[in-house]
């Protein structure tokens, strides 16, 4: 039986028997709002042309069907539904199907999500259908491929906001007798009808549907098509909050850089953000409909990595609109065409019309820090990858598809041009517009803009895995009658991975940076000189630097132009470690530290080596994701990378000097805010303890820093983990946030109580909770982080054997998305250097389960792949 897996080569079947032309999709939301197990009722009446006699299926998940009819005739639900399809045979050239059937609310972030608010009772609810939940909510052709137009009619209560992917419509009284009431909140609420236009061709995937009493701010777009509507939502609860306007500013900067850039307006009728309860992701780019997670609504004051993020990501979404949701893939093996170019223009479109100039340097310290990480695991895999069946998909929203991919054609830009890209990429929007694509549709019209042949880079890059590593090989002479040096010969070495031996052509820069010293003993690093070159091969020299003079930091891929690790030679890691603040360009700066941590990670540098680095050089950091990245590689290293031997002892002196580093900071600044947060999360000693409860009782003052809410949660959990605060103190902090983010951050706090009691009742809740018991997706992820946020690793200890034991229960039994973050969240790699058997804990739970699905084996395989280099690491430290 195929569950509610979908094969490509069944999709593909399914494409070549049917074309999908319309669906008129009714959704009762208030017939079963309030039950037990809250449902709705939905009603779908597909039309589609087929080849006259064949037979296909329809994608449904649901509870139960009250009727299917097709072309006039009743088909029996018990006799063609089962798992997630309804069998259809003895089709016509022409055909219309009805569904009628009783669906579930989901509280996973998947299909129809439903939130009550703690606050007032409130109910939201947001659809999320990307990859394959638009079946949960009506009947539906589930596969990229078959679009087809969408008109939406919806019943809900009087006082919500019903928005979809059309123009939102006046309600209207709802006819008829039943459904015409509901009570929400010990409110009695009137029916209303909400009916939507047909929207154009779109995949399924994209369509949505949110409603509830979201608090509107009203707003709007020039586009190119005229003045479009651009409405803000978000909870009521946040409406103090919401920054509509800074939202809309950066809205109006995508519209007018892409319109022009592309070379098409904007392809729909209106532009709605909507900022959602419970959110898995980042944001979802349905057509002229756009749900972000609401945590980018700042109730408390945010970093401005944070901040700057929203940025880019209002500006990905919006390139979606063009690219994905105008012009879709076929299959999903071309999801990385989705997602890597909106990733690549969102921070093109950032840098360049935006106030986030430096964000380049983001690109480099969050996204490619991200692809190589990804791209060094076994289960690492081609841009444009194998995609089999739904389930691979899941799993495929990594470092490869967004990251990786935009950080290959940021240097294919380089290479061909970036007029020459843009002017085949709008020439690729106006031959495909509405339709669906291939990798080599995009190729033929690069190509014929460019001039260039791009079948031998897209067969190094996108169809082969891997990252090299580029090492700088130097040769150097005295200077006549001068004490410097300079460079005889210069040539840069790729190393490829054994797994993936691969040798690629790259366009890059060389910079030389000599360090100028200062009175102040602050010293100043200014490229000397810089040359761009191409190399290939295994060894490639580079004649335009010899001759120069040697500098005392020598960076290869100065300008972050090429996609590989780099490594730096002794000279040049001696100057940043102890100068690396030195450099004015935020840039080249964030370059080296990006080698460092690199090194580290493949334990050519000792961790503590690096700890020191990060804690010499962070406070002089200017760029807020540079430091958000800094603390985060640092929390990592002290846990997995430090030797266990030194370990506490590492991490503790880490956390004296965060405490030093706060305390100096600049009042108010980034800086001072994330050295706080980051010295919550390492105290352990009483002296450090005693701080943060200071610090949470006002005894002692930052001057600058507020203590808000966020940041009082984070005190507390510090607290907890510490065995400082027990229960009745998260009950305390609850009370005075009963918000949904502080039922979150409770959810954190318990979870981290330091004692076996608590870590079994949160793994019991987490991993054992009866059917219908599950946690929200949100509270979750917060139990998980809290779980596994201890101090004493032998509170977790015990629990190794009972991860291994569970995971295909979890698998078969959570939605994709709860048991892909559970199983991700609880991996044991903390014990790596603690437990000796744990890799062969892991070795023998593949073996066993060889018949599992590769999506599930993927993620063993990814959380053995870090034990394995955490132990390398610590090997590395302990020499």
């Amino acid at each position: 039986m195929p569950g509610t897996n979908l094969t490509r080569d069944e999709a593909h079947t399914r494409a070549t028997t049917v074309t999908a032309q319309s669906y008129e999709v009714e959704l009762d939301l208030v017939s079963g709002l309030t039950a037990e197990r809250p449902t709705f009722t939905s009603t779908t009446r597909a039309r589609f042309s087929a080849t006259a006699g064949s037979s296909t299926f329809i994608d449904l998940i649901a509870p139960a069907v009250h009727s299917i009819e097709l072309n006039g005739h009743s088909l029996n639900p018990a006799e063609v539904f089962q798992d997630s399809r309804i069998a259809l045979a003895n089709l016509e050239d022409e055909n219309e199907l009805t569904v009628v059937a009783e669906c579930d609310y989901m509280n996973t972030g998947e299909g129809l999500h439903r939130f009550v608010d703690p606050e007032d009772g409130e109910i939201y609810l947001y659809s999320q259908f990307e990859v394959a939940d638009t079946r949960r909510v009506f009947a539906v052709f589930e596969q990229p491929d078959l679009k087809a137009t969408f008109q939406f009619t919806v019943h809900a209560p009087e006082h919500w906001h019903v928005i979809s992917n059309a123009v939102n419509p006046e309600p209207t009284p709802r006819a008829g007798q039943a459904g015409t009431s509901v009570t929400i909140a010990n409110n009695d609420r009137a029916v209303v009808t909400h009916t939507f236009e047909p929207t154009g061709v779109l995949p399924c995937y994209v369509t949505a549907i949110i409603a509830g009493p979201y608090a509107k701010v009203e707003g709007s777009i020039l586009s190119q098509n005229g003045r479009l509507s651009a409405n803000v939502y978000c909870r009521t609860a946040l409406a103090e909050y919401l920054d509509a306007d800074v939202i809309l500013n950066d809205t109006q900067a995508g519209f007018d850089f892409y319109e022009k850039l592309f070379e098409m307006p904007y392809p729909f009728p209106k532009y709605d953000q909507i900022f959602v309860p419970e959110f898995n992701a980042g944001a979802m780019e349905n057509a002229g409909a756009v749900t972000f997670l609401e945590d980018y609504v700042f109730r408390s004051k945010p970093t401005q990595a944070r901040v700057e993020r929203r940025t880019v990501t209002v500006l990905h979404e919006l390139a979606h609109m063009w690219f994905g949701d105008l012009v879709t893939m076929r299959w999903w093996n071309d999801l990385w065409l989705n997602e890597s170019f909106a990733e690549y223009v969102s921070t093109l479109a950032t840098a360049e019309a935006t106030q986030y100039t430096n964000a380049w340097t983001t690109f480099n310290t969050l996204e490619k820090s991200w692809a190589y990480r990804q791209d060094q695991m076994t289960s690492t895999h081609p841009i444009v990858a194998n995609i089999r069946d739904l389930e691979d998909v899941e799993v495929n929203f990594d470092g490869i598809t967004y990251a990786k991919g935009a950080s290959v054609l940021k240097q294919l830009v380089a290479w061909v041009g970036q007029d020459a890209f843009f002017a085949g990429v709008a020439e690729y929007f106006r031959k495909h517009a509405r339709g669906n694509t291939t990798l080599s549709d995009l190729l033929v019209e690069l190509e014929k803009t460019s001039g260039r042949d791009l079948e031998p880079w897209s067969g190094l890059w996108l169809e082969k895995a891997g990252v090299t590593t580029l090492r700088p090989v130097i040769t150097t002479e005295p200077r006549q009658g001068e004490a410097a040096e300079v460079i005889s010969s210069f040539a840069v070495a790729q190393e490829v991975p054994e797994e993936w031996p691969t040798q690629r052509p790259h366009r890059l820069g060389i910079g030389g940076y000599h360090l100028h010293e200062e009175g102040s003993g602050q010293g100043r690093l200014e490229r000397a000189w810089y040359v761009e070159t191409d190399i290939d091969g295994e060894h490639t020299d580079v004649p335009e630097v010899t001759g120069k003079p040697m500098p005392d930091l020598l960076l290869v891929n100065d300008e972050d132009l090429a996609y590989a690790k780099i490594r730096l030679d002794a000279a040049s890691l001696d100057t940043a470690t102890r100068a690396l603040s030195g450099f004015s360009d935020p840039l080249p700066r964030s370059m080296v530290y990006a080698a460092a941590w690199d090194m580290c990670r493949d334990a050519e540098m000792p961790a503590r080596q690096f700890v020191d680095l990060v804690l010499g050089n962070i406070a002089s950091e200017t760029e807020s994701t540079v430091v958000l990245m800094l603390l985060r590689q640092l929390s990592t290293t002290l846990a997995l990378y430090v030797h266990p031997d030194a370990a506490t002892a590492t991490s503790q002196e880490a956390a004296a000097r965060l405490w030093e580093l706060a305390q100096q900071a600049q009042a108010g600044s980034d800086n001072q805010f994330q050295f706080v947060k980051a010295f919550a999360s390492l105290a352990e000693t009483n002296t450090h303890l005693d701080a943060i409860q200071a610090l949470l009782d006002g005894t002692v003052t930052l001057e600058g820093l507020t203590i808000d809410a966020d940041l009082s949660w984070d005190l507390l959990i510090s607290l907890v983990t510490g065995g400082r605060a027990d229960e009745s103190a998260i009950d305390a902090q609850l009370e005075q946030d009963s918000t949904a983010s502080g039922q979150r951050r409770a959810a954190h706090a318990r979870a981290a109580l330091p004692t076996p009691e608590a870590k079994r009742v949160a793994w019991d809740i987490l991993v054992n909770a009866a059917e219908g018991e599950d946690l929200p997706n949100a509270l979750q992820f917060e139990a998980t982080a809290g779980f596994m946020h201890s101090h004493d690793l032998a509170l977790l200890a015990d629990f190794v054997d009972e991860y291994f034991d569970a995971l295909r229960r979890i698998y078969d039994t959570k939605t994709n998305e709860m048991a892909t973050t559970l199983i991700q969240g609880l991996y044991p790699a903390v014990h790596a250097g603690r437990i000796a058997d744990l890799q062969d804990r892991a070795d023998a739970w593949l073996a066993a389960n060889d018949d599992a699905h590769d999506a599930l084996k993927r993620l063993v395989i990814e959380g053995r792949d870090g034990v394995r280099r955490a132990l390398a690491c610590q090997e590395a430290d302990a020499r």
